[in-house]
C-alpha cells in the first residue's frame, strides 16, 4: 500500500525518507531515522515497533542486512513486512515478505533504495529508481521528491495517495526536514497528497535556511519578513 524512498546524501551525509500511501498519517508510522547512523522505513502491514528496534541494532554496529535477519527473528509476522535500510556507509538493504499484497518490488542501489507494495503497475519502483539517478547533484529533498512523484505518475499506490511524509537529517540531532501530509481527500480535481507534498516542500526550503540560521543569530526577523528581505514570496 506504500512506496517509498530511502537514501543518504554523499556529500553531506544527510539521510533521507520520502513515501506516500492510500491509508492517513504515514507520517507516524514508517519513517525512522538517526542521524549520523541510518534511515529505516517499515511498511505494508507496518508493525512500528520494528524502524526503532533497526536503529538499536544499527547502533550495535550490525550491518543492515545482519538488521534484516535478525528483525526476522523479532517479529512472527515478517513475512507481511516490507523494510528498507540505508546507513551512513551509503550500505542499503529491502526485505520485501512473502504476503506484501499486490505487486512488490524494490531496488537497491549504493546510498538509496526504492521499494513498494500494493503497486498498479510494474513501472513503479523502475521508474522511481531512475528519477533518482537522473537528478543526482541535487538536493537530497528534490532527488526524493522526483523520485515520488515518478512512482506516482507510472500507477502509484492502487488505493491511491491520501498522505505522505519526507523526513530529512543531517549531521544535527534534530531534522532538518519533517514534512507531512497527513490526509489529502480522494477527490475529483483535488490534489493528491503526493503533489500536495511536492507544494509543501517548495513553500518549505526557503525557510528552512532561516530556521537553520536563527539559533546561531537570535537577532534575525521574524521569518516572513526575513523572507521579504530576499525577495521571496510566502504562504500567508
Amino acid at each position: 500500500m506504500t512506496f517509498t524512498i530511502v537514501a543518504r546524501d554523499p556529500k553531506t551525509g544527510q539521510l533521507g525518507i520520502a513515501l506516500t500511501t492510500s491509508p492517513m498519517a504515514v507520517g507516524g508510522r514508517c519513517p525512522n531515522i538517526r542521524s549520523n547512523m541510518a534511515a529505516v522505513s517499515t511498511q505494508a502491514a507496518t508493525n512500528p515497533a520494528l524502524g526503532p528496534l533497526a536503529l538499536e541494532l544499527l547502533g550495535m554496529g550490525f550491518t543492515p542486512q545482519k538488521v534484516l535477519q535478525e528483525l526476522a527473528g523479532a517479529d512472527d509476522q515478517y513475512a507481511w513486512r516490507q523494510i528498507g535500510i540505508v546507513d551512513r556507509e551509503g550500505r542499503s538493504a529491502v526485505h520485501t515478505g512473502i504476503q506484501c499484497k499486490g505487486h512488490a518490488d524494490a531496488i537497491t542501489g549504493e546510498g538509496y533504495l526504492v521499494m513498494g507494495n500494493y503497486l498498479a503497475s510494474a513501472e513503479v519502483v523502475p521508474s522511481m529508481d531512475l528519477a533518482w539517478r537522473n537528478s543526482e547533484g541535487e538536493p537530497l529533498e528534490n532527488r526524493m521528491m522526483a523520485a515520488l512523484v515518478a512512482g506516482r505518475d507510472a500507477g502509484g499506490d492502487i488505493g491511491g495517495h491520501r498522505s505522505s511524509c519526507m523526513l530529512v537529517h543531517d549531521l544535527g540531532p534534530h531534522p532538518r526536514t519533517d514534512l507531512r501530509i497527513d490526509f489529502a481527500p480522494k477527490r475529483e480535481g483535488a490534489p493528491d497528497a503526493v503533489d500536495s507534498l511536492k507544494d509543501l516542500l517548495q513553500h518549505y526550503q526557503p525557510v528552512s535556511e532561516y530556521y537553520q540560521t536563527l539559533p546561531r543569530n537570535p537577532t534575525l526577523p521574524n521569518w516572513m519578513k526575513w523572507l521579504e528581505e530576499r525577495g521571496t514570496p510566502h504562504r500567508d
